[in-house]
């Protein structure tokens, strides 16, 4: 009986939950800042463009991502950068005090990322696979698989009051193959929000003009000016659209439009979190299809 119930409030109609005039509150959940936009940008202005509320995490500071600077300097840095990027996306980004290069999946910082997935009201949390080159982005989603189900759970952080029904969880798009490759559930176009996010993207200069392409001794071909190192960023992080994604496009647009589309983002759902229906989906992302 007790397993019955448990799989009563998973499988619930997420349309039991959500009324027509109820806010849709998304939480997106890196390891770094600058890592919900490059993964989630752009659904996310399609979200707050209809007046639902996200919110960008960072777990960490972001204090040892660069070639020169580091410590508390460089997270004062990227805390200052992702502020300014939540503003160009019209999202609230919050930037957690753990240390760069060395997030743990412990229970002190599942139990953070529990009350913020609470406090925030999630109706949806997105996030990394656990297959990733970089230990940071791995542990941030065994801390949401972690937090899956656990949010509902009252005597598990039990200061933050528990969740009512457990939200969709989302994998977000990612190139890796092994041990499988990602595998696209719902796709979103952002055609035509492609610029704003990258504008977004830009406001991570220490990442992105700085770090990353010193990484791949690259840091020669930065251009110096904000509209060449726009169009710069634009062409190295604009993404491919494979055909498992763009099969899952034609799915929720059509076919018509699905070949019109340039510029989409994926997400898999996690089979921890609620399982949604294809109308339970629709309801989630209504820019689905428009």
């Amino acid at each position: 009986m007790k397993y019955l119930i448990i799989a009563f409030f998973l499988f619930l109609p997420f349309s039991l939950a959500l009324s027509q005039d109820k806010k849709i509150n998304i939480i997106v959940i890196g390891a770094h800042p600058d890592d919900p936009d490059g993964t989630a940008g752009g659904t996310a202005i399609k979200f707050a463009e209809l007046g639902h509320n996200v919110l960008f995490v960072s777990l960490t500071n972001g204090d040892a991502g660069h070639q020169s600077k580091g410590g508390g300097t460089l997270a004062k840095i990227r805390r200052g950068e992702a502020q300014e990027a939540g503003k160009r996306l019209g999202v609230t980004y919050r930037v957690l005090d753990n240390h760069d290069g060395e997030l743990l999946p412990t229970l002190e910082v599942r139990h953070q990322v529990i009350r913020l997935i609470r406090e925030w009201e999630a109706d949806i949390v997105i996030g990394p696979r656990p297959y990733d080159y970089h230990p940071d982005h791995r542990n941030t989603a065994l801390l949401l698989q972690d937090a899956a189900y656990m949010v509902i759970v009252p005597n598990v952080a039990s200061d933050t009051p528990p969740l009512k029904r457990n939200p969709v969880f989302l994998y977000a798009q990612d190139r890796f193959q092994k041990p499988y490759p990602f595998i696209p559930d719902i796709a979103i176009d952002i055609s035509d929000v492609l610029d704003r996010k990258i504008y977004a993207m830009a406001a991570h200069e220490s990442q992105y003009f700085e770090w990353l392409p010193w990484t791949v001794s690259q840091e020669q071909n930065v251009p110096k000016k904000e509209k060449e190192r726009i169009e710069w960023l634009k062409s190295g992080r604009r993404r491919t659209i494979i055909p498992a994604v763009k099969e899952a496009l034609e799915k929720w647009y059509g076919k018509e439009k699905a070949d019109k589309i340039t510029d989409a983002e994926a997400f898999e759902i996690c089979e921890y979190g609620r399982q949604p229906n294809e109308s339970e989906i629709r309801e989630l992302f209504p820019m689905i299809g428009k």
